[in-house]
């Protein structure tokens, strides 16, 4: 009596656990959709993640590396295979709450002893009057047979229905890998412009500062200056021509980051380097957080496992109560092929079996157990995603911000110090400034500029991954 009790208190714990996961996956939605403007996503009902990728990538260059990626890259056309595989996995499990229903055809023969049980009758035996039973004896069979589990419980059903959930969620999933793949070939892409232009910035002081080493040599001649001067004008210059060869390996390594992306062997990468600059990506409008559940791939995908989860739980369940089967055959059997095809030969069957199990259950109590752990791991997993989205979508709303002023403050940064390489120069040469102050000067100039690059380069990946944060690009 005591082991039932503790039984029935297993399964109504188990449920209650079951209960628990909806609810809890229940109030996280809700606690999304009631995030308030204040947390950094806004209540506006537009969402930038509705624009398609060609309308919201205006670079024809950056659109063609896209579209190419998305017909050739290895790890799309890798998770396509799966997508294959669980759309197989439906198909199986479909067939397995149908009948099954088979051909079969044998033949065999038989020699009895003469001094046994069987040959004693079979001496005895006539098959027409005066005629003996052959010897050896054969044995001739032709026919259909079918079987059948009855789902009472929707056991095969359920497993059928979880096998559907997880193929769209890896159609979710080959959706969620199109939206990381636009953003990491966009954000490459970016990148690869911004070191084109930390190029040109270093080339031109490298022109800049061979001038002004020119004219230090020649000060120096006139004994205006030392040697010192001369050499800390020729370190900085070389110091400035070595970031050149840092600059270009970092260009080959981009470019071929592009080039795998894509599924191509290495080669240069189409681009306008003049558009950096001038690069405007539309503006974003993030929605209400609610939309974050049916915009992101990922998000729907976990919400497919959680529901296949849950239906793999039922499944499992229905192990615990009795399962009913139906087996039956129909056909022809003969010791002559003669006489196979005859009425006389026909034969059929039909059997109905109800099984349940009755002790030593650990194995199905473990399997029951496992599908209630692997759900709840769904729901945490689910939860996971949301807070993840959600987090995400609030960092590179906040960065897009951030950079924004940072930039309008460095652009001032930049041009004050180009003004003062001029001037500088001027009162270097009419002995009023020393020549610290024009390498300084020079020096602080490059890396003003470089870092303005930087902080254009992180605007626009902010805006990037803040389209794919939303969920946008796979549609």
């Amino acid at each position: 009596m005591k082991k039932v009790i503790i039984k029935i208190f297993g399964i109504a714990l188990l449920t209650s656990v079951l209960f628990s996961c909806k609810a809890l996956t229940d109030r996280t939605k809700k606690d999304i959709a009631k995030m308030p403007e204040s947390y950094g996503i806004s209540t506006d009902t537009i969402n930038t993640s509705k624009i398609n990728w060609k309308n919201y990538f205006k670079d024809p260059y950056l659109t063609n590396l896209i579209d190419s990626a998305l017909k050739n890259n290895k790890e799309i056309n890798i998770v396509q295979q799966e997508i294959e595989i669980s759309k197989n996995e439906v198909q199986a499990r479909k067939g397995e709450y149908l009948p099954f229903v088979n051909l079969f055809a044998g033949s065999g023969l038989e020699k009895t002893g003469k001094y046994t049980r069987m040959g004693a009758v079979e001496e005895n035996l006539e098959v027409k009057p005066g005629k003996a039973f052959p010897d050896p004896l054969g044995d001739f069979t032709l026919g259909l047979s079918a079987s059948w589990e009855i789902d009472i419980w929707k056991k095969l059903r359920n497993s059928k229905k979880a096998a559907v959930h997880r193929y769209l969620s890896s159609i979710e999933g080959k959706n969620f890998l199109s939206t990381t793949l636009i953003s990491e070939i966009s954000n490459s892409y970016f990148e690869l412009l911004a070191l084109d232009n930390l190029q040109d910035i270093v080339k031109s002081n490298i022109e800049i500062q061979s001038n002004a080493l020119k004219i230090i040599k020649q000060q120096k001649e006139s004994a205006k200056v030392t040697q010192l001067a001369v050499n800390r004008f020729e370190a900085q210059l070389l110091n400035t021509q070595n970031l050149q060869y840092k600059i270009a390996q970092d260009i080959i390594e981009t470019e071929n980051k592009i080039n795998f992306l894509v599924g191509r062997f290495p080669q240069p990468v189409l681009r306008d380097k003049t558009v950096f600059n001038t690069i405007s990506l539309d503006s974003v409008s993030v929605g209400l957080p609610s939309q974050l559940l049916q915009n992101r791939p990922d998000i729907r995908g976990a919400e497919q496992e959680l529901m296949a989860a849950n239906l793999d739980v039922k499944a499992a369940r229905a192990n615990f109560y009795p399962k009913l089967g139906l087996k039956s055959g129909i056909g022809y059997q003969a010791f002559n092929p003669a006489y196979i095809i005859s009425p006389e030969s026909s034969m059929y069957n039909l059997a109905g079996d109800l099984v349940a199990p009755l002790l030593n259950r650990n194995a199905i109590k473990s399997m029951y157990k496992t599908a209630t752990n692997k759900q709840i791991q769904a729901v945490y997993e689910y939860e996971q995603r949301l807070l993840n989205a959600y987090i995400e979508v609030v960092n590179q709303q906040s960065l897009i911000e951030n950079t924004k002023k940072s930039l309008d403050v460095k652009q001032k940064e930049v041009n004050i110090l180009n003004a003062s390489v001029g001037i500088s120069n001027s009162l270097f040469y009419s002995a009023r400034a020393d020549y610290i102050e024009v390498l300084l000067t020079q020096r602080e100039t490059i890396d003003s500029k470089m870092e303005l690059v930087d902080i254009k380069l992180k605007q626009l990946n902010a805006k990037v991954n803040l389209y794919k944060a939303l969920g946008g690009g796979w549609n």
